[in-house]
């Protein structure tokens, strides 16, 4: 599949109709989507024929990429089961299957190398200091392959230290920046729309 084709796909997608501030819950543009999940499998062919987790999955923009992508098996792991209701609908327009799971994923314990690839597009812990690095915690112990996540710019230094550091990655690398448009959501939004600088990393697990 080309990236513009999907890219249109995820375009029509529903997205948070009553979004929640303390989970930070912010649509996963399809421009972003499309590029993330496009460059996880045609550089290091990490979702066609693999098992993907999406952390945070949210409306399920990250799981329909890796669907449409080819995955062997895709299960999308959200705290909030009205966001799981979108993503749901969303799998069900695609025509794509997904498996979503209602968890709290810093709490997640899956047994065994399962799971080889996760994509996420975590809370940047602006809300709850410290999200950002409690879902890259848990992603690092589950994936057997890789994990695929969105971080601002501005933490650059911060994430790469704690990756190798305490989260036992073999390799912490940014393949992409990207601009993130953040739209006016909540009240305390003083400008129609923010546009923010974010990295897109690769994060290579050890292997135990």
């Amino acid at each position: 599949m080309k990236l513009k084709q999907l890219e249109g796909l995820l375009g029509g997608l529903k997205q948070f109709y009553n979004p929640k501030v303390e989970l930070e819950q912010y649509p996963t543009g399809p421009h972003i989507a499309s590029r993330m999940l496009f460059t996880a499998e045609n550089s290091y062919g990490d979702i066609t024929d693999k098992v993907v987790a999406d952390f945070g999955c949210g409306c399920g923009t990250l799981s329909a990429a890796a669907s449409l992508l080819d995955a062997a098996c895709v299960i999308g792991f959200d705290i909030d089961p009205q966001s799981l209701e979108t993503a749901t609908l969303n799998a069900e327009e695609l025509e794509v299957e997904i498996d979503f799971v209602q968890c709290d994923v810093t709490k997640l314990e899956l047994k065994g190398q399962i799971v080889d690839t996760v994509v996420m597009n975590p809370p940047f812990g602006t809300r709850k200091k410290g999200a950002d690095m409690e879902f890259l915690s848990a992603a690092m112990k589950v994936a057997s392959q890789a994990v695929y996540s969105l971080h601002k710019t501005s933490t650059r230094e911060h994430i790469k230290r704690a990756a190798l550091r305490d989260f036992n990655a073999k390799s912490a690398e940014v393949i992409c920046e990207l601009r993130y448009d953040l739209p006016k959501l909540y009240k305390f939004h003083k400008r129609k729309e923010v546009d923010i600088a974010v990295d897109l990393w690769r994060f290579e697990p050890r292997q135990n």
